[in-house]
């Protein structure tokens, strides 16, 4: 998947051509994280599957980590899919995907991360296991409790839809202290 990366987006809406700021988004985003995301997001089944893998990842070396990245890229396809399976095939995931649906289109893909970046849950299937080399888990679990980014409008060739994402720190709700990150890539159309 290569996203192209743009300053602005021009989408034909009802035969006209609208310029569209990418960070104009911001705001309709974030009301759409109140609104539609932040009322599920900290559900007990996330926290308690974020909480149980940072307990089977704490020691894991950079290299592992790198292992299974390469593994995760490896299985994409591939008739036996161990490790994709193991988190696309859990609760956790089916929920994701139980709330995809319930967005009706204007989300695109939810990824749940534990403290290190690696992937939890997902709706789908990314193209990595690793996101701790990313912006969505740098700019959100490494910041703290109230991290949140909103991401540039992109195209994703994948899905042939521009698309943001929205990612923030997820936090233990008994301690407040950060356990792992969520990404909610949006359709941008949604937003205009």
């Amino acid at each position: 998947m290569r996203a192209v990366r743009i300053v602005y987006l021009v989408l034909l809406v009802g035969g006209h051509g609208c310029a569209v700021q990418a960070g104009e988004f911001d705001a309709q985003m974030r009301a759409f994280y109140e609104a539609s995301v932040s009322p599920w997001s900290g559900a007990p089944q996330i926290i308690d599957a974020i909480v149980a893998q940072n307990a089977r990842t704490v020691d894991l070396t950079q290299e592992d980590i790198e292992r299974l990245d390469k593994q995760w890229v490896a299985e994409i396809g591939a008739v036996s899919e161990p490790l994709i399976e193991s988190v696309t095939g859990n609760t956790v995931s089916d929920f994701l995907r139980q709330k995809l649906m319930f967005l009706e289109g204007a989300v695109t893909e939810i990824i749940v991360m534990d403290a290190r970046g690696l992937n939890v849950a997902t709706s789908s299937i990314p193209s990595d296991y690793w996101q701790g080399d990313e912006a969505k888990y740098q700019k959100t679990f490494g910041v703290g409790p109230e991290g949140m980014d909103f991401g540039e409008v992109e195209f994703d060739e994948s899905s042939m839809k521009y698309q943001a994402q929205i990612s923030f720190t997820l936090v233990d709700p008994d301690s407040g202290k950060p356990i792992g990150a969520m990404t909610v890539a949006v359709d941008a159309e949604e937003f205009l």
